[in-house]
């Protein structure tokens, strides 16, 4: 089960995301241990993925490049990311789409 923190204080969402880069192509790839395993075509080259990674969830969430943070794991596939302005469910419908 994707472990998603909520704060409604500031409406932020925080979970982690495992990146596997060098992909064939851009995608959520479904949740792994507790992580949301997303599929990127770029390398783990200077900080590539990571601009990569952030692109693509504002895109897929429709939310500014701003709004995405990743807040550790800058240097690892295991990477913990804050979304600004979305919810809980917008997160597990990415999940949805996936299946």
């Amino acid at each position: 089960m994707l472990q998603i923190r909520e704060n409604p204080g500031n409406q932020t969402v925080v979970f982690q995301v495992r990146v596997q880069p060098r992909a064939s192509r851009d995608e959520v790839a479904g949740e792994m241990d507790g992580a949301l395993k997303v599929r990127l075509q770029a390398p783990a080259v200077e900080g590539r993925a990571n601009e990569a990674l952030i692109e693509f969830l504002a895109t897929l969430l429709k939310r500014p490049k701003a709004a995405v943070r990743i807040s550790s794991g800058e240097r690892s596939r295991l990477k913990r990311v804050e979304i600004s302005g979305i919810g809980r469910n917008d997160i597990l419908s990415l999940l949805a789409q996936d299946a």
